[in-house]
C-alpha cells in the first residue's frame, strides 16, 4: 500500500510540473474570489444608494416607538391667480326719489335750497342718505342723516355716552323726544367740526349731520342749532 501511495504521489507531482501550476496557486484563487466578493458589495452598495436618492424620505419614530412613517415630499407651488376680484358697489337702498323717505323714516322738514345727493347705504341695521345743493352724488354734502335699529343702536348709543365722559355736547329736548347735541370730529382737516344731533326715536337712534360747509352758509352757531333742531322735529318713523 506504502508503495502504491509514493508512486500516486509521484505521478501528481509530476501532473502539476508539467501543467507549471505555481506554488501559491490556491492562495491567487482565494484572493481573487475575495476580491470579486468585494466588487460585488460595493456595487450593490452605489446600486442600493442611487435608488436612496430618487425615493421618498421617510421619517420613523426612535426604534420602539409605535408610529406611522411620515413622507416628506416637495409639492410643486400652486399657480398664482393674479385676477383681480370682481368690484361690488356697496348696498344701497334704491332709488328714492326726493331722499325724504328712506328705510323706515321720514323726512318733514329740509331746506328747499337742497335736493337729494342720489346716494345712500344700506347696512341692514343702520341706513343713512344724504342730500346737498345739485344733487350730483359725487357732490359734498350739506346735511346727512343715518338711522340705527336693533343692534346698531348700540353705536350710536356708545357715541353718545363717549362725548357726554369728555364734557362734549350738552342734552336736548326735541318735541317730546330727547337728544344729544355735539360737534364731532373737530380739528379734523383743520376744520372746525360737523354739528350733531343724536335723536332718540323709540327703539331708533337717528344722527343728523350738517357738514362744516353748509353750516358756514346758514350763518353761525345758533343758526346751525335752529336747523339741525327744525331736521330733528320733523324727522318720524314708521312703526
Amino acid at each position: 500500500m506504502p508503495a502504491l501511495e509514493d508512486r500516486l504521489h509521484r505521478i501528481m507531482a509530476e501532473e502539476t510540473a508539467r501543467l507549471h501550476a505555481a506554488p501559491d496557486l490556491a492562495e491567487r484563487v482565494v484572493r481573487s474570489a475575495r476580491r470579486r466578493r468585494k466588487r460585488n458589495r460595493i456595487a450593490a452598495l452605489a446600486a442600493s444608494l442611487a435608488v436612496a436618492a430618487t425615493a421618498p424620505v421617510y421619517l420613523t419614530a426612535a426604534p420602539g416607538a409605535m408610529s406611522t412613517p411620515t413622507v416628506i415630499d416637495t409639492p410643486a407651488p400652486p399657480p398664482v391667480d393674479d385676477t383681480p376680484p370682481p368690484r361690488s358697489d356697496p348696498p344701497d337702498l334704491g332709488d328714492l326719489g326726493d331722499g325724504k323717505a328712506f328705510g323706515r323714516v321720514k323726512v318733514g322738514y329740509l331746506s328747499p335750497r337742497l335736493q337729494w345727493a342720489h346716494r345712500s347705504l344700506d347696512l341692514g341695521n343702520s341706513y343713512s342718505t344724504s342730500w346737498n345743493y345739485d344733487g350730483d352724488e359725487k357732490g359734498f354734502y350739506c346735511v346727512a342723516i343715518t338711522v340705527f335699529e336693533d343692534q346698531a343702536v348700540q353705536q350710536a348709543d356708545g357715541s353718545v355716552q363717549e362725548h357726554r365722559a369728555a364734557g362734549e355736547g350738552e342734552e336736548v329736548t326735541i318735541g317730546d323726544r330727547t337728544g344729544y347735541a355735539v360737534v364731532e370730529n373737530v380739528g379734523e382737516d383743520g376744520g372746525e367740526g360737523t354739528p350733531t344731533l343724536y335723536l332718540t326715536m323709540s327703539e331708533r337712534r337717528a344722527k343728523i349731520m350738517i357738514s362744516p360747509l353748509y353750516a358756514d352758509d346758514l350763518g353761525g352757531a345758533e343758526a346751525v342749532d335752529r336747523e339741525l333742531r327744525r331736521i330733528a322735529e320733523g324727522l318720524t318713523a314708521d312703526d
